[in-house]
C-alpha cells in the first residue's frame, strides 16, 4: 500500500531518514522549534560565517553592518551547541578569540532576570566557571521584529580583570545592567550591536 522506504532509503537504526514520510505512516506528530532555539541557530550560523544566514540577516541593514557580518564569512568560528549545564547555548571558538555565549530573545527589548531564579542562577554560574578560566562570558540579546541589526551584545559585570584579548574585549562589551537589588537587566539599546562587535575583533 506504501511504497518501500525502508528498502529504498538509508536506514538509522529503525527509522527511516525521511522523517516527514515516517511521521505520516506512523501518525507521529512533528515538533516545532521553540523560537529561542531559531535564534539560538541563526546566531550559529552567522558566526559560523553561513552565506545564506548573512545574506538573509543584512536585506535591511546599513552599510557598515553589512560589511561587518560579510567579514564572518572570510574570518568564521567554529560554533558548537554547549550542554547547557553551565549556562551557555553556544561555545564560538577561532583562532584568535573564543568565548561562551547565552542566547536570549524578546518582543519588548527588556529582559528582567529578577522574574526567572533560574536566569539569575545561570548567569552566576556562567560567571564564576569563566572567571576562573579568563574568559568572557557573553550574552546575545535578538529583538524581534526590528530593522537593521537585530542583535545586541553584552557580557556579565565581573570584578576579576581578564588577561590578553579576553581583557581587551572586557573593556570594550557593555556589561549588562544590574538593579539596586542586585538584579541583572538586559536592555537591548544599552548593548553592543553584534555587527559591531565583529568589526571590533577584525580590526
Amino acid at each position: 500500500m506504501y511504497p518501500d522506504y525502508h528498502r529504498d532509503s538509508a536506514i538509522f537504526g529503525d527509522l527511516s531518514l525521511n522523517p516527514f514520510i515516517y511521521a505520516i505512516r506512523n501518525r507521529i506528530p512533528i515538533a516545532m522549534a521553540a523560537p529561542g532555539d531559531v535564534y539560538e541557530r541563526e546566531l550559529k550560523y552567522l558566526l559560523s560565517g553561513d552565506e545564506k544566514t548573512i545574506n538573509k540577516m543584512v536585506k535591511t541593514c546599513s552599510d557598515g553592518e553589512r560589511r561587518a557580518y560579510m567579514s564572518v564569512m572570510e574570518e568564521p568560528f567554529v560554533v558548537v551547541r554547549a550542554a547547557g549545564s553551565l549556562g551557555m547555548d553556544l561555545v564560538a571558538l577561532r583562532w584568535d578569540f573564543s568565548f561562551p555565549i547565552e542566547v536570549k530573545s524578546t518582543a519588548d527589548g527588556i529582559l528582567h532576570f529578577s522574574r526567572n531564579t533560574r536566569l539569575t542562577e545561570q548567569a552566576e554560574k556562567m560567571k564564576c566557571e569563566c572567571a576562573r578560566s579568563h574568559i568572557l562570558p557573553l550574552y546575545a540579546f535578538r529583538l524581534k521584529g526590528v530593522r537593521g541589526d537585530p542583535w545586541r551584545i553584552f557580557t556579565i559585570p565581573m570584578e576579576e580583570e581578564l588577561k590578553g584579548n579576553m581583557g581587551l574585549l572586557q573593556r570594550r562589551v557593555p556589561g549588562m545592567r544590574i538593579s539596586p537589588n542586585g538584579n541583572y537587566i538586559l536592555k537591548w539599546d544599552e548593548g553592543m550591536k553584534l555587527s559591531d562587535f565583529l568589526d571590533y575583533l577584525i580590526e
